[in-house]
């Protein structure tokens, strides 16, 4: 397994900013226009432990259908999405906020596992998720009208 971290400070509110991660119509708005992601649960969603969100993508061109449930809520500070099927063998998505001097810490963590093990995480999945959370990062830095001190970063471990 791998851990995917991302860090993004918003000189924003802290409910300001989780009320904007909360509402799952804004994941569509900040994933790249290449994944072709669309949420197929009807919107808005009543977020909460135990609800179930359905997705519908593209990898690599591979139409897939993608399920997941809020396995953990704990407004404003954290929640987690966990993937029930999908294209990964295990992805759990936490999702953390706090306030920081000036605004909003937004810490994501992704606990993921691939089929094919480590070789096509490394050749493929590791570039792609790279490119999908610098993409969001971005894309949330522009919804809030920010631009960053310092360029974003997706570490992996």
């Amino acid at each position: 397994m791998s851990l995917l971290l991302t860090s993004l400070f918003l000189p924003r509110p802290l409910p300001e900013v989780f009320e904007f991660f909360a509402d799952a119509g804004n994941l569509q708005r900040i994933t790249p226009p290449w994944v072709d992601f669309r949420i197929a649960t009807p919107l808005p969603i009543a977020m909460r432990v135990g609800a179930f969100i359905d997705y519908r993508l593209k990898v690599h061109g591979v139409p897939i259908g993608w399920r997941t449930e809020i396995t953990a809520w704990q407004p404003p500070h954290h929640f987690v999405d966990t993937q029930l099927s999908g294209p990964y063998w295990r992805w759990v998505h936490s999702h953390h906020f706090r306030e920081v001097p000036g605004g909003t810490m937004v810490d994501d963590e992704v606990d993921f596992a691939v089929p094919g093990g480590w070789p096509i995480e490394r050749l493929f999945v590791r570039r792609d998720l790279t490119g999908i959370f610098l993409h969001r990062q971005h894309a949330t830095l522009a919804a809030f009208g920010v631009t960053p001190d310092t360029p974003p970063t997706v570490q992996f471990r």
